[in-house]
């Protein structure tokens, strides 16, 4: 009979659960490289480590920090340095309020086991991604299936090309099930496909959409200065978005400006799996002033507001699309001289700015690069008021005074 392996993961769900913070040195600095105790080497750090509980809950035998690292009560780490001592390193750490002894998990072994063909989808880094270091490593993995044949003696392994799992035997399975260890969810990686043959079919035509359309539209955000390359994903993705996927990217740009862009809305259709623009359209606010961390500043929030209203209402994109409009959203967690009394934050839509394209060509056609800028709650109420000449005479004061489209927290109202 075939073995059986599981990739082993922390519940997440668990109702009044604890989540463990950033590792940190015995200084109480956070360690430089936490990647590598997931990376299926042993760790380059010895010294002492500290885990910080983020948010104080129930204590669970297994559970990941930051970074996803595996962290340990002292029994898993008993059970598994006596089934697997070949596999694993346990390093001890402290945590925060903790008498009992954790550790982390740290696995050793790389088996390079994932069945492609059987899997639900792959996706492979390439040369034109710009990461010469990632270059035929895994991009994505979908459903993932595992050719047991592969695996030899490995009882506790990360995968070669994909060290985001952390893939554990039947035997080890089963024994942290009979000691009742708290925390862990299993997913069996071995046994026929869940997808049918059909289904394989749509999801390599899906596969190809994508990366034909991430491609156009990557080379176009690089044109308009850095790009960071690590894209803006929220823990829940779905919605209204054509393909059901919410990314945001970062550009940074000369003077010292950010520029925060859509990067989705004008993704194909995933329900009718052919070429498309999507809502034909991208939505971009850029700022000159500093950001500490983009994933948490007010003008991602601010987007990620502005871009559910678009994704959700056909009159909106229609309007956005041809010609310009305002827009209310909610305020809450936005910078105060930004929110209305109401509670709510202005923007305007598709200002033309001199300074980026109103547009960039895709393979499936045009779509046009719409601006977001933040307004404040003197010069939403005279828009409100004064329609188109109002508008008109707000541009007129924007490029006199030298904000154009930017959105700014720090400045003087212009009416």
């Amino acid at each position: 009979m075939p073995k059986r392996y599981f990739d082993l993961a922390d519940d997440v769900y668990l109702p009044g659960r604890w989540e463990l913070g950033h590792p940190l040195d015995q200084n109480g600095h956070q360690l430089e490289d936490p990647w590598q105790f997931r990376v299926g080497e042993p760790a380059r750090f010895k010294g002492h480590v500290q885990i910080p509980a983020e948010r104080p809950g129930i204590p669970l035998d297994f559970s990941h920090a930051a970074f996803s690292i595996p962290v340990v009560h002292a029994r898993v780490a008993s059970l598994l340095a006596e089934m697997a001592p070949s596999d694993v390193e346990i390093i001890p750490v402290g945590i925060t309020g903790q008498p009992d002894q954790f550790s982390i998990l740290n696995a050793t072994r790389i088996v390079r086991c994932i069945d492609d063909k059987a899997s639900e989808e792959v996706r492979y880094w390439r040369p034109e991604d710009g990461r010469p270091e990632k270059t035929g490593q895994y991009r994505a993995v979908y459903g993932m299936r595992i050719d047991p044949s592969k695996v030899g003696d490995a009882r506790v392994f990360r995968t070669w090309g994909w060290t985001i799992a952390l893939i554990v035997s039947e035997d080890i399975k089963e024994a942290l099930d009979r000691a009742g260890i708290t925390g862990v969810k299993f997913k069996e990686v071995t046994g026929p496909s869940a997808i049918s043959h059909e289904e394989r079919e749509r999801n390599q035509r899906l596969i190809a959409l994508r990366e034909q359309t991430d491609a156009a539209r990557e080379a176009f955000w690089r044109t308009l200065g850095r790009l960071d390359e690590e894209a803006i994903i929220p823990i829940v993705v779905g919605g209204s978005w054509p393909a059901r996927r919410q990314v945001w990217r970062v550009i940074h740009r000369p003077g010292g400006r950010t520029l925060l862009v859509t990067d989705g809305l004008s993704d194909f259709f995933v329900d009718r799996v052919e070429p498309s623009v999507g809502f034909g359209l991208e939505l971009a606010l850029e700022t000159d002033e500093p950001l500490k961390d983009a994933h948490e500043s007010w003008p991602l929030l601010l987007l990620e507001r502005v871009g559910d209203e678009v994704a959700e209402h056909e009159r909106v994109r229609e309007k956005v699309k041809t010609g310009w409009m305002s827009m209310e959203v909610s305020g809450k967690g936005m910078p105060q001289p930004l929110v209305t009394q109401e509670g709510r934050v202005g923007v305007l839509l598709g200002m033309g700015p001199s300074a980026l394209p109103r547009s960039f060509p895709m393979p499936s056609g045009e779509v046009r690069l719409v601006t977001v800028q933040a307004l404040l709650p003197t010069e939403l109420s005279y828009l409100l008021e004064h329609g188109k000449k109002g508008r008109d005479e707000l541009l007129r004061r924007f490029d006199e005074e030298g904000h154009g489209h930017l959105s700014r927290v720090g400045r003087s109202p212009v009416v």
